[in-house]
């Protein structure tokens, strides 16, 4: 991945800007410049190059469908995407054997181990915005399962009730733990920004 050239996440802004009013030329310039980081991360996680490819154009599709939904404010473009891909790479290794488990928190862990080091990583070719690594650090310190929970209603679009169902507990308590860990981000992120 080191021989790929930097991305200048101001433009992918704009390409992603133009691609949520249906831009054919700006979505091809986005793909060309992101395809090769993003099909490396989707090899990574699915170890064959026929799935990747698939999650790739999957992912694609997803972006352009959704690329007027992206919130600047919330991720970087390389990371918004980065998580589509991610999560249509689960969802693949999900669908391909049902008993597959995949460690969340080990996996977060990883990422956020990335974005603290000082040595270059995969990760880092991300281009992660400065927000995002205080939401990652934020997000890291929470209570395992509340991070779970978090995860599974954020990251993969889950319902309290389809949370509640895949952690088998009560809805009730995946919603206070929701709530809590909401509370806890805006704390450590108002912590942050102040610091």
């Amino acid at each position: 991945m080191s021989n790929l050239p930097k991305i200048d996440s101001g433009q992918l802004h704009i390409w992603l800007a133009a691609v949520a009013n249906k831009d054919s030329a700006a979505f091809r310039s986005l793909y060309e410049t992101t395809s090769p980081k993003l099909f490396g991360f989707a090899l990574r996680i699915l170890n064959k190059r026929e799935l990747a490819e698939e999650v790739l154009q999957e992912s694609f599709v997803n972006i352009w469908n959704n690329a007027a939904s992206y919130q600047s404010s919330l991720a970087a473009p390389m990371t918004w995407m980065t998580t589509i891909v991610r999560n249509r790479a689960f969802d693949l290794l999900r669908k391909l054997d049902h008993d597959v488990e995949i460690d969340a928190d080990h996996f977060d862990m990883e990422v956020v181990n990335a974005l603290e080091s000082g040595d270059p990583t995969p990760i880092e070719s991300l281009q992660l915005s400065e927000d995002a690594k205080a939401l990652a650090r934020c997000f890291s310190r929470l209570e395992g399962l509340h991070r779970q929970a978090m995860a599974l209603a954020f990251y993969h679009d889950l319902s309290h009730s389809e949370v509640a169902e895949q952690m088998k507990l009560p809805m009730g308590t995946v919603k206070t733990w929701i709530r809590r860990g909401l509370d806890k981000l805006r704390t450590c992120l108002s912590k942050l920004e102040t610091a």
